[in-house]
C-alpha cells in the first residue's frame, strides 16, 4: 500500500470530484466522474449495480482515479474491492450524498433514488500515488 502525504490527505478531504478509470473488455479506458471519500488509507466510492464501471471492476479490479484543482492534481492507482452487502452499500451512498450535499437533500436522494437501486461500494486500496500539489 502506498503512503499518502499530509498534503495529499488534506487535498482528498476537500470536496472535489474524482475521475475514475476502469478497463473495458477491449482494453480501452472507461472514465466516470465520481463522488469519493478518503476512508482511512482507502478511497470509498459507490455505484449502481449494472453500470459499466461496476462490470469492468468485477472482471478486472485494477482502478485509477484522478482528482484535480486547476493545475494541481492527485492520481491514485490501485485495486478495487466490491462490497455487495446492501446495508453497507446503502449506508455508504448516504454518507457520500451527505458529503456532497446537505443532509436534507441527501435524505431526498436516498428516498427518491438510491434506496430503490441495488448499490455496490467500491473500496480502493492505494498502491501508487502521483502528486502534483
Amino acid at each position: 500500500m502506498a503512503e499518502l502525504s499530509d498534503k495529499a490527505r488534506a487535498f482528498l478531504q476537500e470536496k472535489r470530484f474524482a475521475v475514475l478509470g476502469t478497463i473495458n473488455p477491449d482494453s480501452t479506458p472507461q472514465l466516470s466522474v465520481m463522488w469519493y471519500e478518503l476512508d482511512g488509507d482507502e478511497i470509498l466510492m459507490n455505484t449502481k449495480v449494472g453500470r459499466v464501471k461496476e462490470r469492468n471492476l468485477r472482471r478486472d479490479p485494477r482502478i485509477s482515479i484522478c482528482i484535480e484543482d486547476g493545475y494541481n492534481y492527485l492520481t491514485l492507482t490501485g485495486t478495487a474491492q466490491l462490497i455487495d452487502d446492501q446495508t453497507r452499500a446503502q449506508a455508504d451512498i448516504k454518507r457520500l450524498a451527505t458529503r456532497y450535499h446537505n443532509p436534507a437533500k441527501a435524505e431526498r436522494m436516498m428516498r427518491d433514488t438510491f434506496s430503490k437501486q441495488q448499490r455496490v461500494t467500491i473500496c480502493m486500496t492505494i498502491e501508487r500515488v502521483i502528486e502534483d500539489l
